[in-house]
C-alpha cells in the first residue's frame, strides 16, 4: 500500500506540472485558436534563466524565478505582437508553422549560449528533503508542485471571474465579433493570453528541472506528453487541462512502477506511450474530450 501511495503521490506531482503546460496551450487557444506549439520551448527557457540567474549571477532563487517569468512573458507578448498578430486570417497551417518556427528559435538560442549542458536546476531546497510519514517519502519539491499549481489555479479563476481583462478574454473566447462589438480591445486580450501561457510554463519548467535534478536543453520536451492532457480533457477546457494534466501524470507514474509485472508482455518503456494510447481511447468515446466544448456545424 505505502509503494501505491508513493507512486500515487509522484503522479499527482507530475500531473501537476502537466497541468500548467496544459493550462498555456488552453489559454491561447481559447482565446485566439492558435495551438501554441512553443509551449514547451518556453518552459524550456524559463527554467533556463532561472538557473543562469541562480548560479552565474549568484541572485535568491525567487528573484531568479521572477527574472525568468518577466523575460518569457516578454518574450510570449512580443511574438504575439510582432508576428502572430500579422497572421490574422491567414491559414492556421501558416500560424501553427510560425509557432514551430518560434520553438525552434528559443531551443537554438538556449544551446548557443553555451550554458545548457547539463546545469543544475535552481532551487532553493535539495532534491532528497521531504517529509516520511507511513513509510511514504513526501518530497519537498513534489508537495511545492502541488501546492503551487492550487495557488496558481486559484490565482487564475479570481482573474477569469472577478477581473476587467479577464472577463474580457473570457467575452473575447465566445464571441470575438461580439466582444469588438462592446468595445473590448481584442489584441490586447490575445498578448494577455501569450503572458499568461508564458508565466505559467516558466513556472512548470523550475519544477520539472528540479525534478530530474539537472538541466539540458531537452527539457522543453514534456510539451508531447502535456499535449494528451489537453486533448483529454478538452481543448478549450481550462479546467479540463488541469483534470487531463493529473489524469496523464498518476496513469504514467502508476504504469512505471508497475510495468515491471507485464514486461513480458508490453516490454519496457511502456509507461511513454500510455498517454498517447489513454488519449486515443478516450477520443473514440469523447471526440471533444472530457470537458471539451461540442461544437455544431449547421449546413
Amino acid at each position: 500500500m505505502a509503494y501505491f501511495i508513493q507512486l500515487a503521490f509522484a503522479g499527482l506531482a507530475q500531473g501537476c506540472i502537466y497541468a500548467l503546460v496544459a493550462l498555456g496551450f488552453t489559454i491561447i487557444y481559447k482565446s485566439s485558436g492558435v495551438i501554441n506549439f512553443a509551449q514547451g520551448e518556453l518552459l524550456l527557457v524559463g527554467a533556463f534563466i532561472a538557473s543562469v540567474a541562480a548560479f552565474e549571477w549568484h541572485l535568491n532563487f525567487f528573484l531568479a524565478v521572477l527574472i525568468a517569468i518577466l523575460v518569457t512573458v516578454l518574450i510570449g507578448v512580443l511574438f504575439e505582437r510582432l508576428a502572430l498578430r500579422r497572421m490574422i486570417g491567414r491559414p492556421v497551417f501558416a500560424v501553427i508553422m510560425i509557432t514551430i518556427g518560434l520553438d525552434i528559435l528559443l531551443r537554438t538560442g538556449v544551446v548557443a549560449t553555451g550554458l545548457s549542458n547539463e546545469r543544475p536546476p535552481a532551487t532553493p531546497y535539495s532534491i532528497a528533503s521531504g517529509i516520511n510519514f507511513g513509510g511514504v517519502h513526501f518530497g519537498a519539491n513534489e508537495i511545492w508542485t502541488i501546492i503551487v499549481t492550487l495557488l496558481c489555479c486559484a490565482a487564475l479563476y479570481v482573474f477569469f471571474r472577478y477581473t476587467r481583462y479577464g472577463l474580457a478574454m473570457r467575452a473575447t473566447a465566445l464571441d470575438q465579433e461580439a466582444a469588438l462589438a462592446m468595445g473590448i480591445n481584442i489584441r490586447t486580450t490575445y498578448a494577455l493570453a501569450w503572458g499568461i501561457a508564458a508565466a505559467v510554463a516558466t513556472i512548470a519548467g523550475v519544477f520539472l528541472a528540479i525534478n530530474v535534478t539537472t538541466f539540458d536543453s531537452t527539457l522543453g520536451g514534456i510539451a508531447l506528453v502535456a499535449f494528451p492532457a489537453i486533448i483529454l480533457g478538452g481543448l478549450d477546457s481550462i479546467p479540463g487541462a488541469v483534470v487531463g494534466g493529473i489524469i496523464i501524470g498518476l496513469v504514467q507514474l502508476l504504469t512505471q512502477g508497475y510495468e515491471s509485472h507485464i514486461t513480458n508482455i508490453v516490454g519496457t518503456g511502456f509507461d511513454t506511450i500510455t498517454p498517447y494510447l489513454l488519449m486515443i481511447l478516450l477520443l473514440l468515446v469523447r471526440p471533444y474530450g472530457l470537458f471539451g466544448t461540442r461544437k455544431v456545424e449547421r449546413v
